[in-house]
């Protein structure tokens, strides 16, 4: 099993780093993001828990729905279908307030399920994948800042 843990502290303000990371049909706007598309909506909200997001980061295609949803500050999420052996236990998105902005805890659970050499991938994955986090992070602290005629544009 391999785990993601980042913690990064935004010169943004909360309400807009969770609105840019919960916009998942533009998530092509964060830079490791190749196209995203929202594939179904939330129960209650859009965005919220029931929805569907496809993400495309080459070579990966995911399938990511959205299992909890407190605006905001947590978003939760699960692979339930993804073109590579991979297996997820969850992921999870936390924002708190802070004096100069948000602080976020990112964590994300999974298993490569190639035999022998999984482990190592695995590792290898995560470090990817903690520096595609930051990158999407700091992209949603941008979109947050900017203003709302920018923040609508992909980057």
């Amino acid at each position: 099993m391999s785990q993601v843990n980042l913690e990064l502290e935004l010169d943004a303000p909360v309400e807009g780093v969770f609105e840019a990371m919960a916009d998942h049909a533009r998530y092509d706007r964060f830079r490791p993001i190749g196209t995203s598309e929202l594939i179904k909506e939330g129960a209650t909200d859009r965005n919220g828990v029931g929805a569907v997001r496809r993400l495309k980061a080459w070579p990966l295609r995911f399938d990511e729905e959205i299992t909890a949803y407190e605006w905001p500050s947590r978003l939760d999420y699960l692979i339930i279908d993804v073109n590579g052996p991979i297996e997820h236990d969850g992921g999870s998105i936390r924002f708190e307030p802070t004096a100069s902005g948000t602080h976020v805890r990112w964590t994300s659970t999974f298993r490569i399920t190639t035999p022998i050499v999984g482990g190592l991938l695995g590792a290898a994955f995560a470090f990817v994948l903690k520096r595609s986090f930051t990158k999407m992070l700091e992209d949603s602290a941008r979109i947050a800042k900017a203003p709302a005629e920018l923040a609508a544009e992909p980057a």
